[in-house]
């Protein structure tokens, strides 16, 4: 589906307009100032919590992927905030975060923080939306509080029989070294247009060449490789996907009573074309899947209007 036609879609449920207005890069400068306005921070034992809070009513938890933060949900919680209390932190590790001295940054340590968070926030139940790593995070979190999660929105990501997918494999290997934040993620930082490359994190997860703009870029990779300190944190979540976070929860998953609803791009050369199948078959309360053909993995930020318009369809 072209994006005209994404648009169209969303123009039906009242989505598209001003909130999506005006060339993409422009708007993530504005985005860019706006997050540093919004963004809050929350003293817990595991560090202070960077998160950015926007619209009232019932709670929505938005998790990213990996080496972004935050920022990533930009559009979609412009597109979303009228209906929820949209909430998005920063892992641990990644983004503006900032860690506790010794606190692991492992998938498990993700739950333990958000579960903190939330009960900080108020948050007794919410709806969680999740790509990436950020859903190996998501089905840990479900599992955690099955009775907190209204509904289960996943977009591409790490299911227990490909976690971590094989792709990923080399850039654990450089973390497992120390040396993947200086191979990868500060030329990238220093060649916007090398980022954006088949050979850069543009080629390999986005399917418009123009993306992710120049803000986008320093506002994931810029934080990650600030000091030495930061680039051993971003060596730590990726090392953190290794072994497999999610071994053994296929049995748990398979009585979660959370509706939930899967949306994959398929063009994604990370992780597997099988994945969504399997979810749709596990998750008892399963909606169905949607398969959008030229999308790679970070097609939520591409097509924000996807997002809004399954999240209300699963909502409602």
């Amino acid at each position: 589906m072209q994006r005209r036609q994404f648009l169209a879609a969303t123009a039906a449920l009242g989505l598209a307009g001003p909130a999506l207005a005006g060339d993409k890069a422009a708007r993530d400068v504005q985005h860019a100032r706006d997050y540093t306005t919004r963004r809050r921070f929350m003293a817990t034992r595991f560090g202070k919590t960077a998160y950015v809070e926007r619209g009232d009513g019932p709670a929505a938890l938005f998790l990213h992927g990996f080496p972004l933060s935050s920022f990533q949900w930009r559009d979609a919680i412009a597109l979303l905030s009228p209906h929820r209390r949209c909430i998005a932190p920063d892992f641990m590790g990644l983004g503006l975060t900032e860690v506790a001295r010794g606190q692991g940054v492992a998938p498990a340590d993700q739950v333990e923080m958000l579960t903190v968070l939330l009960e900080r926030l108020g948050v007794d139940r919410f709806d969680l939306i999740a790509n990436d790593s950020g859903g190996a995070v998501a089905q840990l979190l479900a599992l955690r509080h099955p009775g907190r999660v209204r509904t289960l929105l996943l977009t591409n990501c790490d299911v227990e029989p490909d976690s971590p997918p094989p792709a990923l494999l080399p850039v654990i290997e450089m973390a497992r070294e120390g040396t993947y934040p200086d191979t990868w993620l500060v030329p990238w930082l220093a060649d916007k247009a090398l980022c954006r490359s088949a050979e850069g994190l543009g080629g390999l997860c986005y399917s418009d060449p123009a993306q992710p703009t120049d803000a986008a870029i320093e506002q994931y990779l810029g934080p990650l490789v600030a000091s030495p300190e930061r680039k051993a944190l971003t060596n730590a979540y990726t090392l953190g996907l290794d072994p497999n976070p999610l071994a053994g929860i296929e049995k748990d998953l398979r009585k979660l009573q959370v509706p939930a609803r899967i949306v994959w791009g398929m063009s994604d050369d990370i992780f597997s074309k099988d994945s969504p199948g399997y979810l749709d078959r596990v998750l008892p309360q399963s909606r169905g899947v949607r398969r959008l053909e030229k999308a790679k993995l970070f097609f939520p930020e591409e097509y924000p209007e996807v997002i809004a318009e399954e999240a209300l369809k699963l909502w409602a």
